[in-house]
């Protein structure tokens, strides 16, 4: 039901109706979002990485021929527009900028705020969440795929294999790996 609507999105669009595609950023965007946010933390890097990617589907969409799934389609541009924007991040010098203090207080201010519970239970779970992204970090990149598409966006493992272009027991193998990984460096903590 979902393709046949995408579908007729699409047609709507290689047709000429522009507006058309305001649906699809509407219904994709906080999927693509959530894409970009595994290739990095920063809010900015994922807003950019996420119209970077808009702007490809849009000017590439007349030619998806519905081969695949319209999100399997979509997530492979998305992916790839990441690793490229990471990559050309890191060839540039980082930008500092000494002047504009009020927003990192408003910042820490905020934080502060939300700090209400057990400062022990925070630090602890601040610990993991590192060491989770840390592990997630270091993956192959079908490690995390595959564990991301599962855990994160919730897709069965036919769909990950369907994304990925693998059967769907090297799936399940990369999940059970990413997993184990993740275990040994969370269950540590969860113990203490």
């Amino acid at each position: 039901m979902k393709q046949q609507s995408d579908l007729l999105i699409i047609e709507e669009i290689k047709s000429g109706n522009t507006e058309a595609f305001n649906s699809l950023v509407l219904k994709y965007q906080p999927r693509i979002a959530k894409i970009a946010a595994q290739y990095s933390k920063e809010p900015s890097d994922i807003m950019d990485i996420t119209q970077e990617a808009f702007i490809k589907i849009y000017k590439a969409i007349t030619k998806f021929r519905g081969d695949s799934a319209f999100y399997t389609w979509i997530y492979r541009i998305t992916v790839n527009t990441a690793k490229n924007y990471i990559s050309a991040q890191k060839r540039r010098l980082p930008v500092i900028n000494f002047h504009d203090a009020s927003q990192e207080e408003l910042f820490l201010n905020t934080n502060m705020m939300c700090n209400i519970d057990d400062p022990e239970h925070l630090l602890l779970r601040d610990e993991i969440a590192a060491n989770l992204d840390n592990v997630v970090a270091t993956m192959s990149d079908e490690l995390r795929t595959a564990i991301l598409l599962r855990e994160l966006d919730g897709m069965s493992y036919d769909e990950i294999a369907g994304i990925m272009h693998c059967p769907v027991g090297t799936v399940r193998s990369r999940i059970h790996r990413a997993r184990a990984a993740i275990d040994i460096r969370v269950d540590p903590f969860m113990e203490a």
